[in-house]
């Protein structure tokens, strides 16, 4: 299948799409790309670019591969040094294997200084890596001689009242909905910032007065960027800062490349490693060139010496940041979505290098083998310990997968002695893994991710150990990963895509003072976060606010967005197909045979839940006709009478107590809908609600039964019983909750009672009716109809609240709280990741751990230092840390009141209160907790999962001027002596 006739409903790139949307999708299927340079970033780059899905992609590297390419480029191995093969030719089958719709070939036209260069015009966008700097300025001066793309993004963001804008001043928004100034509805603004809350859009003094509602929506217009010369920007760069920390950094950065460039034409080769001689002409040159800059920075000699040393090096990790942000520079290239870097980026690991200042030289020298590239940074000694590691990877998905090809090219676990990875991911492999998933292949579907991810993984690096596993870290795996399992591990790594699992994982490694490395993604949005026991705080220091939940008077009556209404449809799928169905099989369970039922009821018994069983068996579909009669009904109690409900309540002209109108926005007044058999909405609708009702009352049905022919025969015989308004009240108060369950009347009870008893003395109920299938809703299994049927549910609602309706697809992602992913993002953060590993394993100290957030899109990226770990005080001096655990050893005598003036004795701290988990062992106003200080420990508190101790939690008696008892850190007893 040729990449550029890809389905937009194509599973590949499902989570991709959410990032990039459709346009941007068929405009990367159209674009040919050309990468000059396949080492270490290059490889990375075309890893990225092809997974997204560009249509073709042409490689040149004419270079034979060397043994330090195996520690670099994850495509190479020592069969194709031998063989003496072109990087290109080693690299070109595993960069078409990533994706089958992606075209790749070689280059066989040379680039130099003396090619013709016309061949580039049938390409889209050029990369180069590895390139001469006179070979850049002649490429650069060809692409700038050709016609540009323009660059656009497109997108809209609906503001509503009580909620912050989020927009900028020049920025434009158009109207509509607005009342009375109704001119506005229609036309464009440009914005001028007032508040969060509020903005001027001009003069209005000519316009209609104003009365009330009305939307705002961002508009953004297409944006036509334009880049300088790379002649002119040597000497003038416009670049972004991402580490406040070092402002210089950039330009130092940009002169001491320059000067190796000037390095390498001079010479015909990179400085040798650790020559102090190759390091001084390099400040000579770098100086040269500082002063040919508009700006001239001071010479950061240490920068430069450094670079000198480590020329002939690679650092993977830093390749696959890099790689990452390129990628994602590349698809902007291609698509015209998002906004392009302006027009430098310099990204540094000078924090690695402070502790290796006074190693010698003979540590960097290259020794033969597959880590010379990496030694040649780092040194040999911190080499080793990176092999002889023990990593826990907890999870093996987009971000997994990279982490385990950076380990891979850094030999983590592969020492002969020490040395372990630890991998565990409970999931099987999908479709939509594999266009970010870089590990997977399609005949992988279905096939466990960790033990999958760590095959491919050894074909990388044979050396490397690795233990698969298929567990879900959680408290109810406790007794597996113990805590003797973390205290083996060197360094926890989450790959986690949740909030919940992240905060268990950081409380184990904290409880057992392990580094953790944390990472996440969204679209084109990363972030990294570095715990190290003793130096920083940990994940669980901060939390995030909650997410604002809709209000329920809002769902249940007055949608303003199609967030509302998809979240309304997934409720109605959930009660329907779900919730109801379970407290139907509850019911008979629990009085498994009518006629038990009936005795029961007959001897005045009152049977829980018999209300609801006698509404679903009075609507309970026999055969197919009945599940479309059932759905057709369902529409017209949803889209009509609720809406004629609500404006009975309240009329268009209902007015509040200040004499404002009710209906103005957000509340927004419904229309009820007239059903249109010939609306492919409406007939939706009915044909996905019935295949439901059909399943869950386990009804077959054929296609032709589907058809629209004996649908609307099926509904042509059906009476819809007209509107009749009640006196139901409805919530307008937006911080009422929603009821767990709905109570059910006395009254109400009593009459079901009856009527199921009815019922069953009939023979209306026999044991096929005792039983409804649960429905749990599935958003990846397009044939389920239960997107569909939300997408049908909430874009009617929509229409009935005059809402801008979605697509499947956003309706996919919003209903299955779907994050957006895209390879180039998840490459960046788990390179940033790898480099933290290095300083963990170096044992550096706290400046040099950096924490990191991105966007891609805008783009920024920023590095901060990690967040230092607070001491808490308690009193006379005494104080703690998150990482401070005490520890009581005591025996199989130890009473209560023991512990507790052991702990007096060792830390000069009276507990006040004494608690395991949620249990409560000694809080002295509660009654007969004083009775237990004569108890041993052996029976108040039940031991870990080794059996050996116990962690507690101990709080003290506060300082004079504060009025809670503080908790002090983690108290571990041991049940034996410190000896035993």
């Amino acid at each position: 299948m040729a990449a550029d006739s890809m389905e937009i409903d194509d599973g590949l790139y499902s989570r991709q799409r959410y990032v990039l949307g459709d346009t941007a999708m068929q405009k990367m299927a159209q674009s040919h790309v050309f990468l000059s340079g396949v080492g270490g970033l290059g490889v990375e780059i075309a890893k990225n670019i092809v997974l997204a899905g560009i249509k073709a992609l042409t490689i040149y590297d004419t270079r034979i591969c060397e043994m330090c390419d195996i520690g670099t480029n994850f495509f190479i191995n020592e069969e194709d040094v031998e063989m003496q093969r072109t990087r290109a030719d080693a690299c070109l089958s595993h960069i078409a294997e990533l994706n089958p719709y992606v075209l790749v070939t070689s280059s066989a036209v040379s680039l130099d200084e003396t090619s013709n260069l016309s061949f580039l015009k049938q390409y889209q966008c050029v990369i180069l890596t590895e390139t001469k700097l006179s070979v850049r300025k002649m490429v650069n001066d060809f692409c700038h001689s050709q016609q540009p793309p323009i660059k656009s993004d497109s997108g809209e963001v609906t503001c509503f009242e009580n909620q912050p804008h989020k927009l900028e001043s020049g920025q434009f928004v158009t109207f509509r909905e607005v009342h009375g100034m109704t001119s506005l509805n229609g036309t464009a603004r440009e914005i001028s910032v007032l508040s969060p809350y509020s903005f001027s859009i001009g003069d209005t003094s000519q316009m209609e007065a104003y009365q009330h509602g009305g939307i705002a929506v961002q508009v953004k217009v297409p944006k036509t960027f334009t880049f300088e010369r790379l002649e002119k920007q040597l000497v003038n760069p416009k670049y972004l800062t991402p580490d406040f920390s070092k402002p210089e950094a950039p330009l130092n950065i940009h002169a001491a490349m320059l000067a190796l460039d000037l390095f390498h034409e001079k010479y015909s080769r990179l400085p040798n490693i650790g020559c102090l001689q190759d390091a001084e002409e390099m400040q000579i040159l770098t100086v040269s060139v500082m002063s040919s800059f508009h700006s001239k920075p001071q010479l950061d000699e240490k920068l430069v010496k450094w670079l000198s040393w480590t020329a002939r090096g690679f650092l993977a990790p830093l390749g696959a940041t890099i790689g990452g942000i390129v990628g994602q520079e590349v698809l902007k290239a291609v698509t015209g979505k998002f906004s392009p870097l302006q027009q430098w980026l310099f990204v540094d690991a000078m924090d690695i290098v402070y502790p290796l200042e006074q190693i010698s030289r003979e540590e960097f020298l290259p020794r033969g083998d597959r880590y010379d590239a990496l030694r040649a940074c780092i040194g040999d000694s911190l080499c080793q310990k990176i092999h002889g590691l023990n990593v826990f990877l907890v999870g093996c998905g987009a971000i997994g997968c990279e982490m385990l090809k950076n380990f891979a090219l850094l030999g983590v676990g592969s020492g002969s002695e020490k040395g372990q990875i630890t991998v565990t991911d409970p999931d099987l492999i999908e479709k939509s893994n594999l266009n970010r998933q870089f590990l997977f292949r399609p005949h992988h579907i279905q096939k466990p991710k960790s033990c999958t991810a760590a095959a491919a993984t050894l074909n990388i690096n044979p050396h490397l150990k690795i233990d698969p596993r298929l567990d879900k870290i959680c408290p109810a795996t406790e007794n597996t990963y113990r805590d003797d399992f973390y205290t083996r591990q060197d360094v926890v790594v989450t790959a986690l895509d949740n909030v919940e699992a992240r905060r268990y994982i950081d409380s184990r490694a904290v409880s057992n003072l392990r580094p953790l490395l944390d990472s996440g993604t969204m679209g084109t949005k990363g972030h990294t976060e570095v715990i190290v026991p003793q130096l920083t705080e940990s994940y669980n220091s901060y939390r995030d606010p909650p997410d604002e939940e809709i209000p329920f008077c809002t769902l249940k009556s007055f949608p303003a967005a199609i967030e509302h209404t998809i979240q309304w449809a997934r409720d109605k799928f959930e009660s329907s197909f779900s919730h109801k169905p379970s407290l139907y099989n509850k019911f008979w369970q629990t009085y498994p045979s009518p006629q038990d039922v009936s005795e029961r009821i007959k001897s005045g018994e009152s049977l829980e839940g018999c209300f609801h069983v006698v509404k679903l068996l009075s609507r309970k579909p026999r055969r197919w006709s009945q599940c479309v009669e059932l759905a057709r009904l369902k529409f017209e109690k949803y889209f009509n009478h609720k809406a004629q409900q609500l404006l009975h309540s309240f009329p268009l002209d209902t007015r509040l107590k200040d004499g404002s109108f009710f209906w103005q926005s957000p509340k927004r007044p419904p229309s009820p809908i007239v059903f249109d058999a010939n609306d492919p909405l409406h007939l939706g609708f009915i044909q996905s609600a019935a295949k439901l009702f059909a399943e869950v009352h386990t009804i077959s049905f054929t296609e032709k039964d589907l058809s629209r022919d004996a649908i609307l025969e099926i509904m042509s015989s059906l009476r819809i019983v007209e509107f009749t308004p009640s006196n139901k009240i409805v919530e307008t108060d937006e911080n009422v909750k929603k009821p767990d369950h709905i109570p059910v009347s006395s009254e109400d009870e009593r009459v079901a009672l009856f009527q199921l008893e009815g019922v069953i003395s009939a023979g209306h109920v026999t044991k096929y009716d005792l039983q409804m299938k649960l429905l749990s809703f599935e958003k990846d299994d397009d044939t389920n109809e239960h997107i569909n049927f939300i997408t049908a549910a909430s874009n009617l609602r929509a229409k009935m609240y005059n809402i801008e309706p979605a697509d499947r697809l956003k309706t996919k992602r919003i209903a299955g709280k779907i994050i957006p992913a895209i390879a180039t993002a998840t490459a960046a953060v788990s390179g940033l990741v790898a480099l933290e590993l290095i300083k963990v394993v170096g044992g550096h100290p706290f400046e040099a751990f950096k924490n990191c957030f991105f966007n891609l899109a805008i783009p920024i990226i920023v590095f901060t230092e990690a967040a230092e770990v607070r001491r808490t005080q308690i009193r006379n001096g005494i104080s703690f840390t998150i990482w401070d655990r005490w520890t009581i050893y005591g025996n199989e005598d130890f009473t209560l009141l023991d512990f507790i003036n052991a702990v007096k004795e060792q830390y000069g701290i009276e507990p006040t209160m004494v608690v395991q988990g949620v249990k409560m062992l000694y809080v002295p106003v509660m009654p007969g907790h004083a009775k237990r200080l004569k108890l041993t420990m052996h029976k108040l508190v039940k031991p870990g999962a080794d059996k050996k101790y116990v962690d507690l939690t101990v709080s003290f008696a506060p300082e004079i001027d504060q009025d809670e008892d503080l908790p002090g850190p983690p108290v571990r007893y041991y049940f034996r002596p410190e000896n035993n």
